[in-house]
């Protein structure tokens, strides 16, 4: 027999995944991390309501959910003050990231993107046949007028910027992401990834226009809505492009349960200004831990925060095997000199603790 019959992209890629999962590595440890600080989650979960809701809901889960997301996409609607014709919602930031590029890139078309930014992205674009062209981060913050010129240079079909920024946390005020969205050229869509908006200072995000074909926004309830296991994510778009996310996506790919716990997420506002509360006072805790330390932390507008270990990414590593040798999970940047820092999430009083704690020692074993 020849086996499956594979198409000349696919059998050109590697069966690779962008990130180790926590799970991955606690299978390879043989227990569990003492604190999970590491894949941006919000530690301090959805708000009780959520829970409550999908709870009462599980007897019905033998029903498809809605396929439109008609209920959901009205309460999105009113909460944003815009058109329910103008909101895509997926399977999380990352589906619809597929549907995009699915629908707009074909072999050989051209991405431009930052090196080192978000790689489910990339996964994305090399699934079908699409061509990165990367520009480097100015500083610790992706680079707007280089993500434009280089656009521009190759003719690109899309953009990616996310802001605040993944992975560094960093993030541009309104009135640059506006001039890049103005900047967008003919023919190109700016993939705007707004993930972690919520935990941004005020003035991060211009106002939404939906009436402009050359920008999606891209937001979640994964981070500060507490639901990264739920998946569910939306986009908000010009009217056509949103409709044609109806020629490819899946239309019963969303679960009821999480339907249910996104309305009840989103009516929760209260809910919503205690986490982000909560992730505030876990940044500050963070910083008074790398000083205590002797160490800097990358200012942060997002649920996690980068800590510069001082020196280039060989030691980082080592800090970062360092604690996860001890049950701390941890990640880091990929990408040189970013890769300078080590990440974690914005943990509950008792992960930090753990965390500051193993903090030293692992220092202490990465500096030999």
């Amino acid at each position: 027999m020849t086996g499956p019959r594979y198409t000349p992209l696919v059998a050109s890629l590697p069966a690779t995944v962008p990130f180790v999962g926590p799970e991955t590595q606690e299978r390879a440890r043989g227990e569990p991390f003492a604190a999970r600080l590491g894949a941006n989650e919000n530690v301090f979960g959805p708000s009780p309501r959520v829970v409550g809701a999908m709870k009462r809901a599980t007897p019905d889960i033998w029903q498809y959910g809605d396929p439109e997301n008609h209920d959901l996409k009205q309460a999105l609607a009113a909460h944003h003050e815009i058109p329910a014709e103008n909101i895509v919602v997926g399977e999380g930031i990352d589906a619809l990231l597929g549907y995009l590029v699915r629908m707009l890139v074909e072999p050989g078309d051209k991405v431009v993107t930052s090196f080192g930014a978000y790689p489910t992205f990339n996964f994305h674009v090399a699934g079908f046949g699409g061509e990165l062209v990367t520009v480097p981060y100015m500083g610790d913050h992706e680079d707007p007028v280089a993500l434009i010129e280089a656009a521009i240079e190759c003719d690109a079909k899309l953009i990616y910027l996310a802001n605040p920024d993944n992975p560094m946390g960093t993030c541009h005020p309104d009135n640059v992401i506006q001039a890049v969205i103005n900047a967008v050229p003919d023919g190109t869509v700016l993939v705007l990834d707004e993930a972690y908006l919520e935990f941004a200072p005020d003035g991060t995000a211009p106002d939404l226009d939906v009436t402009n074909t050359s920008v999606i926004r891209f937001r979640t309830f994964s981070k500060a809505y507490g639901m990264a296991g739920a998946r569910v994510g939306y986009g908000i778009a010009e009217a056509g492009l949103i409709d044609s996310f109806n020629k490819v996506r899946n239309h019963f790919g969303m679960n009821r349960l999480s339907q249910i716990g996104a309305l009840e997420a989103l009516a929760d506002q209260r809910y919503l200004q205690q986490t982000l509360e909560n992730v505030a006072a876990a940044r500050d805790r963070i910083g008074i831990i790398a000083e205590e330390n002797g160490l800097s932390v990358v200012p942060s507008a997002t649920n996690f925060v980068a800590i510069d270990c001082g020196q280039g990414g060989v030691f980082a590593k080592k800090v970062l095997d360092a604690l996860i040798a001890r049950g701390i999970f941890v990640r880091m940047p990929f990408v040189s000199p970013q890769d300078r820092c080590i990440r974690l999430s914005a943990g509950t009083t008792e992960d930090l603790d753990k965390f500051a704690e193993a903090l030293p020692k692992a220092l202490a074993e990465a500096q030999g």
